[in-house]
């Protein structure tokens, strides 16, 4: 089993955040956690990333004791959280030599990791800039790449696709179902529900720190929809109620 976790607690002061939370998520695998905000989607992932701790329960990463070993955690999983931490004064062919360095990869494979991963997702042009001056999406994918370019056994994204073009999201839709198929498990958050439908094999939806269903994907959704699946388990409105009274007050 790549991630499991049992009985997991997380408070933010008196807040609870995650509620004895379980959850076992196999090798090679690409698994969903789908959620409102709010719902303790990026704690969970933080915690299975070795980032953050947690105040009761365990998780295991790869085997690995969470609670006591968070370095070594770090040391198999490649991360990258929805908004990118970058060193802005650098440029992305800097970062990434940077980054190859710390993860202990030759430079001679870092080096083709980023040229490769670089032209998939068409930055070539970038390269040479600084960090702080590429747009959002652009950033995005600076992230991405280094998260890979140590080859991680468990690649974790947080709302990452988000912020990708139609050919970058489609490229890397189709690199993660690739990855998984060589044993890399792959954990995304994502609330583009047509992104976690076509490629999750497996899908959890959380809400209030708890998960309210999870399973595999074709038996979850059978004859419906992901989008109807989690508007029922999650909403706590009549979304066409809500949409009548907003059309009568914009009149």
């Amino acid at each position: 089993m790549s991630i499991k976790v049992q009985s997991l607690n997380k408070f933010y002061g008196q807040k609870r955040v995650l509620s004895n939370f379980s959850i076992e998520i196999p090798d090679g695998e690409i698994y969903g956690i789908l959620g409102p905000n709010g719902s303790g989607k990026t704690t969970l992932l933080k915690i299975m990333a070795g980032i953050s701790q947690f105040d009761g329960g365990s998780v295991t990463v790869d085997g690995i004791d969470a609670k006591t070993d968070q370095i070594a955690i770090r040391k198999i999983v490649g991360y990258v959280p929805e908004t990118p931490y970058l060193y802005e004064s650098l440029t992305p062919y800097e970062y990434f030599s940077f980054i190859g360095s710390i993860r202990g990869i030759p430079r001679d494979v870092a080096q083709r990791r980023a040229d490769d991963l670089t032209k998939a997702f068409g930055m070539e042009e970038y390269n040479d800039q600084f960090i702080g001056s590429l747009s959002f999406g652009t950033r995005q994918k600076v992230s991405i790449i280094a998260s890979l370019i140590h080859s991680p056994k468990i690649l974790i994204l947080d709302e990452s696709i988000n912020g990708l073009d139609p050919q970058s999201a489609k490229i890397f839709r189709d690199l993660l179902r690739s990855l998984s198929q060589d044993g890399m498990t792959v954990v995304f958050s994502t609330h583009i529900l047509e992104i976690a439908e076509n490629v999750c094999e497996e899908i959890a939806i959380m809400k209030g720190g708890e998960i309210v269903a999870q399973g595999r994907t074709s038996e979850l959704l059978k004859e419906r929809n992901l989008e109807d699946v989690f508007i029922d388990l999650t909403s706590t409105e009549d979304i066409s109620s809500v949409v009548s009274a907003l059309r009568g007050s914009l009149r």
